[in-house]
């Protein structure tokens, strides 16, 4: 290897030769820290998503143990019951005519 252009031409081509490796391998590595990563996610969101359906199933069930023991306690109280859930509606229905002319009084007082 005397002639300088030979031994430039070979120590370039190494050159490229170990940079595409270590490219290569960093670029392996990084997909398959990607890959544990989105697993890892997935398997977060399929842990949190179980939680909230547990939570939710829990809590309806003890909103549905509380109602079913207030209506089964007495069948001949449907007529108050019915009346109880139309003073409930009328409530309701005030509460919110009462908001609509708070906020209809915001309205004006922030245009002014």
């Amino acid at each position: 290897m005397s002639n300088p252009l030979i031994q430039a031409f070979f120590v370039g081509r190494a050159v490229a030769e170990t940079l595409n490796q270590q490219v290569e391998s960093a670029l392996t590595n990084f997909m398959s820290e990607l890959g544990k990563f989105d697993a890892e996610q997935r398997e977060n969101l399929r842990q949190f998503t179980e939680q909230v359906l547990e939570r939710a199933r829990r809590e309806e069930e003890l909103s549905m143990q509380g109602r079913t023991s207030g209506y089964s306690s007495d069948y001949g109280s449907a007529p108050n019951q019915e009346q109880d859930l139309q003073a409930m509606i009328d409530d309701l229905r005030a509460e919110v005519a009462e908001l609509r002319a708070e906020l209809q009084r915001y309205r004006v007082n922030r245009s002014v």
